[in-house]
């Protein structure tokens, strides 16, 4: 009897340790899904977009082999009435993205001459956090990719 009722207890403590270890590593690692400061998007209101602007990138694969460039048209999306403060800092944002891209492999097929849309939008966001401050660019729209 006293012995079913320690493996009952040593059960419960076991459960109870898992439970917690495994809400931690949620917390932890998953914040914008469990109650972090990213948990609900808040309303911003109306947004607008800048008017678009190119932007040439290399195409690297992972190794660091150039497999030629791509040209990108960019808008970007910022709280209606900004664009025109955001545009008058566009030749910075272009600064950074192009320090930027020749770090990232962008190349994807098999001869590495299609680009990777995802990783270059990732990109932009970045530069423009960088260049603007954090949640100033809503979302970043790319146009058109064609081979520079």
């Amino acid at each position: 009897m006293v012995k079913r009722i320690v493996i009952g207890l040593v059960a419960v403590v076991a459960g109870l340790g898992v439970g917690a270890g495994g809400a931690w590593a949620a917390w932890r690692f998953l914040p914008q899904y469990v109650g972090g400061k990213h948990a609900a998007p808040r309303d911003r209101g109306e947004g607008e977009f800048v008017p678009p602007f190119q932007v040439l990138a290399p195409l690297v694969f992972a190794d660091g082999r150039l497999t030629g460039y791509t040209s990108f048209e960019v808008q970007i999306e910022v709280d209606k009435g900004e664009s025109e403060t955001i545009g008058a800092k566009l030749p910075l944002l272009m600064n950074a993205i192009n320090l930027r891209t020749y770090r990232r492999p962008l190349a994807s097929g098999p001869d590495g001459l299609l680009p990777a849309l995802d990783p270059f939008r990732k990109l932009v966001m970045e530069a423009a956090a960088e260049v603007y401050g954090k949640d100033v660019v809503r979302s970043v729209a790319v146009t058109r990719a064609s081979p520079g």
